[in-house]
């Protein structure tokens, strides 16, 4: 297991406790598996943190990733440059990259891995429960999560006969052989998107990959604040979504039905017969199509019902993420500026 860490001083021990507590028979910690915490410039104690954990434990190593080159030749971004430092580390069959922001369900460790084999995957990625809190994420994260869910549809994704490719870093398990055969992150130097990217190699070998919600594995509160929100979905909402502007507009046209068409039909005067009717079938089917849709994103119901408030803040973080990336040429994370191709 190999988690690159970069100030998760908040999270780690979350993160540490879940992961610690996997002792299944035949899954021992220090014999068949390796924890491997890749600091990544820390500076809120991260490191100490995972040091402490460390101490007097079989199988757990805290390591620093290699000094990061930021200028427009660098080869990597933060996340991959931990990561391939990791990979190279650790000597298991099968390397799990996951975010320090998760945590762990007991047992998803050889379950996990079990589920790959019994598919012939040589990569499987999860998509955690996610953790939200305040109305903004509650509101957002639905409408997010749904199109990610219209666009990377886990049948065609596990689909070998279909190109499309998808992979959460927050869990993504992979045969060592195939990744290296790949070139592993190393590969894939300054992609924002290391996931994705990763697994659209591993298919084109061509090997089978298998992504999945996955509940019952582990959860992951992504941000702890709307600033975060905004900064994380900024670097990579245009990258997600083929035509974010279009989708802007679409979901534009969703809000104004959905509050417009019953201030239309208060207000303007009859003039076809039972034109209240027809005003009340269309808001109708307005708030079908759209809950239909994000009820695809697997959040609580109150979350889901909500969301339609969540548009404007939905389409400023669309319209934000393609002028960021196709303009300003340039995303921000976690205290790092990443020069970008789109």
């Amino acid at each position: 297991m190999i988690v690159p860490a970069r100030n998760e001083g908040a999270a780690l021990p979350g993160f540490l406790e879940s992961v610690l507590a996997q002792s299944e028979p035949g899954f021992t910690l220090g014999v068949q598996w390796e924890l491997i915490v890749v600091n990544d410039d820390s500076g809120d104690g991260t490191r100490e943190i995972a040091e402490e954990a460390a101490a007097g434990r079989e199988g757990v190593t805290v390591m620093d990733a290699p000094p990061l080159d930021l200028s427009d030749r660098g080869g990597f971004t933060g996340k991959t440059n931990a990561c391939w430092a990791g990979a190279q580390a650790a000597q298991g069959r099968w390397l799990l990259f996951t975010d320090a922001d998760t945590v762990h369900e007991s047992g998803d460790l050889s379950r996990s891995i079990r589920e790959a084999e019994k598919h012939h995957a040589l990569l499987l990625s999860y998509s955690p429960r996610q953790i939200v809190e305040g109305f903004w994420q509650r509101a957002v994260m639905p409408l997010v999560f749904s199109e990610l869910a219209s666009v990377y549809p886990s049948k065609q994704v596990n689909d070998p006969d279909n190109r499309l490719a998808a992979a959460n870093g927050q869990f993504l398990l992979v045969e060592r052989e195939a990744y290296f055969s790949v070139g592993g992150h190393r590969a894939l130097g300054r992609e924002v998107l290391e996931d994705v990217a990763l697994a659209h190699r591993i298919k084109r070998g061509p090997r089978v990959i298998r992504f999945r919600y996955a509940p019952d594995a582990l959860s992951t509160r992504m941000y702890r604040t709307t600033a975060e929100m905004i900064e994380g979905w900024t670097k990579n909402l245009a990258l997600l979504f083929p035509s974010p502007i279009a989708l802007a507009l679409w979901r534009v046209l969703d809000f104004l039905l959905f509050f417009g068409l019953p201030i239309v039909a208060m207000l303007v005067p009859p003039k076809i017969p039972y034109q209240g009717v027809v005003f009340l079938l269309l808001w109708v089917r307005t708030c079908f199509r759209f809950y239909n849709r994000v009820m695809r994103s697997n959040f609580p119901v109150v979350d889901v019902a909500i969301s339609i408030l969540g548009i404007p803040m939905f389409v400023y973080l669309l319209l934000r993420s393609v002028v960021h990336h196709r303009v300003n040429k340039s995303v921000a994370w976690k205290g790092r500026s990443y020069k970008t191709s789109r």
